[in-house]
């Protein structure tokens, strides 16, 4: 599989496994954790996705123990997690309300949290998950640039920051930021038009593209979007679910998708839509469908 350059000691393979739902599986054991590992790597698959509040902050620690028990994976592995939001439930059970939390020691906390359950002594990518109202950019910035310095963590990105956070938060920074995970998707298309995508790329920051299935919206209905996807999927001897990645692969903003599921089969088929090149008519077959009207 090919892979992606986001920085000087950091490269990504270019679809990535989101565990967002790792410790929702009815099969959290070590050896379940362990196999899911394993078909990604297989595939060329090496990048995993966390973040602290996954699974109501244990889905780190249930990687963790797949870690523990083969202590080899690690080194086969990118792990990308993030911090800042605090949700009444796990170990912030007593919170009084869900909210975002930026300050140098949230963050530093919350790196050594995610150290100590996933077992490991780094993070190739810590994010700060959702814009803060309340971010003093150069406290939340000199954190970031704390963190790397460390060695705990190798890069710092954003996940759903708009271009004016970025800059915000960036000028606050001696590190730069080497990507933001938003969501894009033939669901959720507006990235593609309203300055998200065309601001990184101008940069040169290859995005991460979260719900690249549109929640699993993208493979029920029977709709005109639906029906070019089966359309193509067919001719492509691949799934709805490729073609809907194949989508997203086929930007010259080198978008990364962060595909999520607990089920092996599909696990081991992700990697199918690497083999699907669309041309710019089909992929504007595609766009157009899920625009719902022709392109102007």
């Amino acid at each position: 599989m090919d892979r992606v350059h986001l920085s000087d000691t950091l490269n990504f393979s270019r679809i990535v496994y989101g565990m967002w739902r790792l410790a929702d599986d009815s099969d959290t054991s070590t050896t379940h954790v362990q196999a899911k590992i394993h078909a990604c790597l297989d595939q060329g698959i090496t990048t995993f996705d966390q973040a602290d509040i996954y699974g109501g902050y244990v889905a780190e620690a249930v990687l963790g123990e797949a870690l523990k028990a083969d202590t080899g994976l690690r080194s086969k592995m990118e792990i990308v997690t993030k911090c800042d939001i605090v949700a009444p439930v796990g170990r912030y059970a007593d919170a009084p309300v869900k909210y975002y939390d930026t300050s140098r020691a949230h963050i530093m906390q919350s790196i050594e949290n995610s150290l100590r359950d996933m077992a490991i002594d780094h993070i190739d990518l810590l994010l700060i998950h959702r814009p803060d109202p309340l971010m003093d950019h150069h406290e939340t910035g000199a954190a970031l640039d704390e963190a790397v310095a460390s060695g705990k963590v190798g890069a710092v990105g954003v996940s759903n920051f708009r271009p004016w956070d970025w800059e915000l938060l960036q000028s606050g920074m001696k590190t730069e930021l080497v990507t933001n995970q938003i969501e894009i998707s033939l669901s959720e298309i507006n990235p593609f038009t309203n300055g998200d995508l065309a601001f990184h790329q101008k940069h040169g920051q290859p995005l991460m593209a979260w719900s690249p299935l549109g929640g699993g919206g993208l493979m029920t209905g029977n709709d005109k979007l639906h029906s070019v996807m089966d359309e193509l999927a067919k001719a492509h001897g691949v799934d709805r679910a490729a073609i809907a990645t194949a989508f997203l692969l086929a930007h010259p903003a080198r978008i990364i998708p962060v595909m999520g599921t607990n089920n092996i089969d599909r696990i081991k088929n992700i990697g199918a839509a690497t083999k699907v090149s669309l041309d710019r008519p089909t992929w504007f077959r595609l766009y157009e469908a899920a625009l719902g009207h022709e392109v102007a």
